[in-house]
Order: C-alpha cells, then sequence, then structure tokens
C-alpha cells in the first residue's frame, strides 16, 4: 500500500513546494518564459504543429506545410472523451485499429493496416519507448500520430506509422481531478506546475486508480507520477527534463478465437473471464520513461539539439489463458486444428506465468538544423545522427496445459495450477541500430518546395534461446531514402506528393508451422502519398490523403510439410487507401474532429490463390470516426458531446471466408463548466456505447494466433476537475 500511495504523496508534497515558491516569487515569474523548444500551439481540438517537426524529418515546418497526414490528439480531446487505453484514445481516427488489444494488458494498434512494432513504434517526446506498458495520459499535452512510412524519422520500424506521446510543460497549474465510473471505480489526479524563477519551471503530475472492471475478475489498480522541468540557462541554451514511473496490476482477459479455425461464436459474452481460475494472479507491470533534451541556438539560422531517451519495462504475466483444443476430446480426431477453439466451443487453459520480463530502449540523437541561402534559392537542413539499444531479457516461462473449459460455461470449472516454476532470467534480445540522417527542404519559389532526404541504417540484432544460447545474428545496412514536392497557391492551401522507403524486422514463424520460432529477414517497404491539407479558418483545418504501401507479405503458407504450413515471406501486401480528417472549430458553439478511411488492402503473387483477391485479416475496408463538441447557445456553461464509430465487416481469416460482421457505436457526454468560492470546476460526463451494442472490434494476431475481441458494453465515466 506505501507504494501505491507515493505518487500521490509525492505530488501533495510538490503541491505545497509549488504554492509556497509561488507566493514567495515575484509576479513576473508567473509569466511562461520563452523556451527555445517545439511547442504545442494546440487550441481546443485543433494543433498548429508537432513535435515530429522538432526532429526533423519534415524540414522543420507547421503542420500545414508537412508533407505527411498527421493527426494530433490533443489535450482538450484526452479530456472531454476520458480515455484509460491506447484503444480508447485512438478512436478519433479512422485510420487506426486494434490489433491485438486485450483489456487489462498492453496493447498495439495498427495504422493504414499495418501493426505497429511496440519495440519501435512507439515514442515520447520523440525517443523510441519500450510499449509494452500501459499508456498513461495524465502527463501528456498531447499525442501525435504520423500515418504511414516513417522511415527517415525511424529507421527501422513498420510501414504503417509512428505514434508519439508527448509531455506537458512547465505552467502556472493547480488542478485536482476526481472521477468514478458506472462500475464504482475510483480516480484522483493531480496536475501541478509553476516557475519559480523566470527561467526554470516545473510540473508535476500524479493519479491513481482502482478500476472495477466491465469483465468480471478483472479489478485493477494503477499509480502514476510525472515530473517535467524546463531550465533556461541562457538566451541560447534550453534544458528539458521528462520523466515518468507507473505501476499497475490486474487481470487481463484472454480473447476469443474461431470455432473449427472457420466460425464466429454465437454467443459470446463481454464479461465472462474465459479460463479463469482462483489462483490467477493479476499482471503486474511497472515502467519508467525518461528524456533529457538540451538545445542551442547558434544563431538565428542554426540551431543544435542533444537528446537521450530511456525507457525500462517489467513485466510480471500472469494469466489462466484460454487458448486452442489441443488436449479437447472434440479436437482428438485431429480435423480441427489445435491452435483454435474446438467447433463446440471447447478450449484449454493454460497457467502462463512469465514473470521479471523486462524491457529497456536507450537511444541518443544528435541533430543540426539551419537555413541558407544559394543564390535566390533557400534551404532549411537537417542532419544528424542516432544510436539505439533495445535489450529484453526474460526467465525460462511456465506454459502448462491444465484443463479444458467451454466458452458457455457460466462458471470456469476450477484446475489445479501447474507445480512448475519459471527458471532464471537470461538475455533474450540485443537490438543495436544506429543511423545517419540528412534532409534539405528548397525554397524554390514562393508555392514550390521541394524535400529530398534519406537516412542510413546500420541494424545488428541478437536474439538467444531461453538457456542463453545464440540462436541468431542478424545483420544489415539500408539507405532509405524520401522526397516530397509541395505546392502552395495560396497561404490557406498546401498540396504534395511524396516518395519514402522503410525497413522492419521480419517476424517470427509461429511454433506449429514447420520453421516455428524462425524469424525471417527484414522487410524493405514503399510508399507513395499525395495530399492536401487546407485551413478552412484560423481554427479549422482539413486534411486528405490517397497512399499506397507495398511491403513483402509475411504469412503461413499451407503446404505438405507434417505441420502443413510453413511461414514465408512471398509476394506483396499491398495497402492503397484514401484518408480524410477534420478538426477544429466550425462555429463559435460547435468543435469537432471527423475521420473517414477507405482502405484496399490485397495480398498479391503470394502462390496461395485462396488468399488472393479479398481484404486481408483486420483491415476493414470503411472506417468513420466523428466526435463533436456543442456549446449550448442558451447555457455557455454547458457542452454536449457525441460521437459516432462505424467499421465495415471484418475479416478473420487469411482466405477471406470468414468476416465479423460491421458496427455502428454511438458515444454522448455533458461538459459543464462553473465556480466554487472563485476557482473554476468543470464537471464531465461520458457514457461509450450508449447503445450497449455488440460488436467485434479487433481480429487482430498475436505470435502468429489469431484472436476475436469484442467491444466493451456501456460505460459511463464521471469526473470533476478543479482549480486550487
Amino acid at each position: 500500500m506505501t507504494l501505491i500511495r507515493t505518487p500521490l504523496a509525492l505530488a501533495v508534497l510538490s503541491l505545497a513546494a509549488t504554492a509556497q515558491a509561488a507566493d514567495d516569487a515575484p509576479q513576473q515569474a508567473r509569466t511562461l518564459p520563452s523556451i527555445d523548444v517545439h511547442a504545442s500551439t494546440a487550441a481546443g481540438y485543433q494543433a498548429a504543429d508537432t513535435q515530429l517537426d522538432t526532429f526533423g524529418s519534415f524540414g522543420s515546418a507547421p503542420l500545414h506545410d508537412t508533407p505527411a497526414a498527421i493527426t494530433v490528439i490533443t489535450r482538450a480531446q484526452i479530456d472531454d472523451r476520458q480515455p484509460r487505453s491506447l484503444s480508447e484514445l485512438v478512436r478519433g481516427d479512422a485510420a487506426i485499429n486494434d490489433n491485438y488489444a486485450p483489456a487489462g494488458y498492453y496493447q498495439d494498434v495498427s495504422i493504414r493496416g499495418f501493426p505497429l512494432d511496440l519495440a519501435t513504434g512507439f515514442r515520447f517526446n520523440g525517443m523510441i519507448m519500450s510499449a509494452e506498458q500501459l499508456m498513461a495520459l495524465e502527463g501528456k499535452e498531447r499525442v501525435e500520430v504520423l500515418k504511414g512510412l516513417g522511415g527517415l524519422e525511424a529507421g527501422v520500424v513498420e510501414p504503417g506509422g509512428l505514434v508519439n506521446y508527448v509531455s506537458k510543460r512547465p505552467a502556472e497549474v493547480r488542478n485536482v481531478t476526481l472521477g468514478t465510473d458506472s462500475h464504482g471505480s475510483a480516480y484522483e489526479a493531480l496536475d501541478l506546475g509553476t516557475w519559480f524563477t523566470p527561467t526554470f519551471g516545473v510540473r508535476v503530475n500524479a493519479a491513481h486508480e482502482r478500476t472495477h472492471g466491465v469483465v468480471e475478475h478483472t479489478d485493477a489498480r494503477r499509480s502514476f507520477l510525472s515530473i517535467s522541468a524546463d531550465w533556461k540557462i541562457t538566451d541560447q541554451a534550453t534544458l528539458l527534463l521528462d520523466t515518468d514511473y507507473q505501476t499497475s496490476g490486474g487481470r487481463s482477459v484472454s480473447g476469443y478465437q474461431l470455432l473449427g479455425g472457420t466460425a464466429i461464436p454465437e454467443h459470446p459474452s463481454r464479461t465472462r473471464l474465459l479460463g479463469y481460475q482462483p489462483w490467477q494472479r493479476p499482471v503486474g507491470i511497472d515502467s519508467s520513461n525518461t528524456t533529457l533534451r538540451f538545445n542551442y541556438r547558434f544563431s538565428d539560422q542554426w540551431n543544435a539539439q542533444v537528446s537521450a531517451g530511456h525507457s525500462h519495462t517489467v513485466i510480471d504475466d500472469n494469466v489462466a489463458f484460454a487458448y486452442g483444443c489441443f488436449y479437447a476430446e472434440s479436437c482428438a480426431s485431429g480435423v480441427t486444428p489445435g491452435y483454435f477453439f474446438a467447433p463446440n466451443g471447447d478450449y484449454d487453459v493454460y497457467d502462463y506465468r512469465s514473470p521479471d520480463d523486462t524491457r529497456q530502449n536507450d537511444e541518443v540523437r544528435a541533430s543540426l538544423t539551419g537555413t541558407f541561402a544559394t543564390g535566390g534559392i533557400d534551404h532549411e537542413l537537417n542532419v544528424g545522427t542516432t544510436a539505439f539499444r533495445r535489450t529484453v531479457d526474460q526467465r525460462a516461462y511456465v506454459y502448462d496445459y491444465v484443463g479444458t473449459a467451454n466458452i458457455d460455461d457460466q462458471v470456469v470449472p476450477v484446475f489445479p495450477s501447474s507445480p512448475n516454476q519459471p527458471g532464471p532470467s537470461e538475455r533474450r534480445l540485443t537490438d543495436w541500430q544506429h543511423t545517419l540522417f540528412a534532409i534539405d527542404r528548397v525554397h524554390l519559389s514562393d508555392t514550390w518546395q521541394v524535400l529530398a532526404g534519406a537516412r542510413f541504417v546500420k541494424l545488428h540484432e541478437r536474439a538467444y534461446d531461453d538457456s542463453g544460447v545464440l540462436e541468431r545474428d542478424t545483420r544489415m545496412t539500408k539507405t532509405l531514402p524520401q522526397a516530397a514536392i509541395l505546392w502552395q497557391p495560396a497561404s490557406a492551401l498546401t498540396t504534395y506528393v511524396s516518395y519514402g522507403e522503410g525497413l522492419s524486422l521480419g517476424r517470427e514463424a509461429p511454433y506449429w508451422t514447420s520453421n516455428g520460432s524462425t524469424t525471417l529477414p527484414p522487410l524493405h517497404s514503399r510508399q507513395l502519398e499525395a495530399g492536401v491539407k487546407y485551413a478552412v479558418s484560423d481554427a479549422l483545418d482539413l486534411q486528405a490523403a490517397v497512399y499506397r504501401i507495398r511491403q513483402p507479405y509475411q504469412f503461413a503458407q499451407p503446404d505438405n510439410t507434417a505441420e502443413g504450413f510453413t511461414f514465408v515471406q512471398r509476394g506483396q501486401e499491398v495497402h492503397t487507401g484514401v484518408e480524410l480528417n477534420l478538426a477544429g472549430r466550425v462555429t463559435d458553439n460547435l468543435r469537432l474532429t471527423a475521420s473517414a478511411n477507405v482502405i484496399r488492402a490485397r495480398a498479391e503473387n503470394t502462390g496461395t490463390p485462396s488468399y488472393e483477391d479479398h481484404q486481408v485479416v483486420n483491415v476493414p475496408r470503411y472506417r468513420t470516426a466523428v466526435y463533436a463538441d456543442y456549446t449550448l447557445p442558451f447555457a455557455p456553461n454547458l457542452a454536449v458531446l457525441g460521437g459516432w464509430r462505424y467499421a465495415s465487416s471484418n475479416v478473420a481469416t487469411p482466405d477471406g471466408a470468414t468476416r465479423v460482421p460491421a458496427y455502428h457505436v454511438f458515444d454522448a457526454g455533458l461538459r459543464f463548466t462553473t465556480s466554487l468560492s472563485g476557482h473554476a470546476m468543470t464537471w464531465r460526463v461520458n457514457v461509450d456505447n450508449v447503445f450497449n451494442h455488440f460488436y467485434w472490434r479487433d481480429t487482430g494476431s498475436s505470435g502468429g494466433d489469431s484472436y476475436l475481441f469484442p467491444g466493451m458494453p456501456r460505460l459511463a465515466r464521471l469526473s470533476v476537475t478543479y482549480e486550487l
């Protein structure tokens, strides 16, 4: 209990120190000093720039002048929608879909149909973070999503894009938030900040939450603490520190699987915990993320930045895992693949324990940006280098069959746990990536610009078995080019065509294939994109993009081996799509985010005809998302919030024969602002899935195995924020 309460206790002490310092400091210290960083100018639901610009892939330009599709989830959107997970956070962008995102566990998403790599696809203040953690949002000012190839930005990364979490900066803030939900959960958060002097400021965020799970037996807790500090050392030099820590615990929820490998379960439950055993311990996740950024301005034209990032996650994985039917009598004939549930709904329960599963990412980056002219042509140059190291340490895990249950069991039978214990910890992975990058934005005229750049990547990855013996040694060097042409006939309109290449790591073959546990070679991807960005007004932005991404197709190919499948890279996976995004203030009373995505995702030239000419797994062809905030004209302190999400039918098997149905989901809410004793107070209530509609939100895979996750039932959240 001491550890759980520590963040709030520290925050309370910080509040006292902050209040005293604010009282003692001169009035001048209450004004935010000019800090030489790329700060957000987001107002409400609209954002003017992103931190991605700071790291130079697009020439340090405003969001409006960036030749890429980028969505910014602002602090106002986060506050109004009250998301508690990555899955809930990204609902507002139609190009993003869940991809193996179980409740009570760390989650993943896909962008433009490609799942992100949890090792490299997520950023904390622009630095690579270990994403095998629950994403806390209390200390974040915004979340930025780069959609499409991020090869120049990131080096070795999946072609779908990147997600970047941006910390809150110091400000004069003293807020406390209390919340609950319709299941009786309890939530407390503090947001405290001040400028102690005109050149040094600190911000502290803390939260504690006790969740009564929507799914039975999944009550959970988490505690979070973050600290941000800005120091303007001189007029030329600034130093920014951001660090956070979170500890959490709760049982994770196993997904459903296809019955017999072909049928969708007819009567699934959204609230029953498959495989539940009384001895099942919670999954514990302790995570910390730290970035340190030093900026030095040599002149008005030249600036240097040196950054370092450290991300550390320790997972105590414990689950009574519902998986397959190898031991079920209904699968004894061998007709049904053992890695699916049985046709009658039987499934096996495994005692899975993997304590001290440790993931660590470390990165150092140095860059130099500047402007110069050659004749009558202006240049914006960005050059730099990065070094990244990721390690994974794991103990030999326990994964033992304990019994068989059925999806229709109202009460899961109790089975004895395995007597086996995990083995000693061993280094399982060491991954080094060194890169050099350069990009030049050339201003040919007032209306035409050209961007050209490249990133040179040197990859060295070593993988070991559970006894520490080297299994794989992968080395590769690759140059990844990027280019774009921009035409800006008016200040409000930017059009662009861009081309880029990327590199991503090959996947590990599922254990049930003939080459199980073999990791395939890295993949080379290409993207062509054309887009339009239009400032409808000073407060409303419209983005549209057409894209085509190609990457070698990785799949379990049916063959004549004893296992019946071999995991291969053959043919191409081609995703062609159109995106539309609108964000900002439509009228004085209406704020809106709207998103639509139409995507054709196909496998081509795979040598397996049944896997072609249909949508690939877990990529709905049509998705839309709309969220509105309307302030009532006759009650200016009261706003009505509403949302609508739609996804078309979603493929669940590689041959396209099985699909989950399309769905519509509606959300609603209210926001009421008032004051108490002269201090501002904001009440928020949100109801997700107002009509309690059942839908399948995810048909994604993990480790080569496919799962089905239902969307959550109706849930109401209530919070009140009080400015101290």
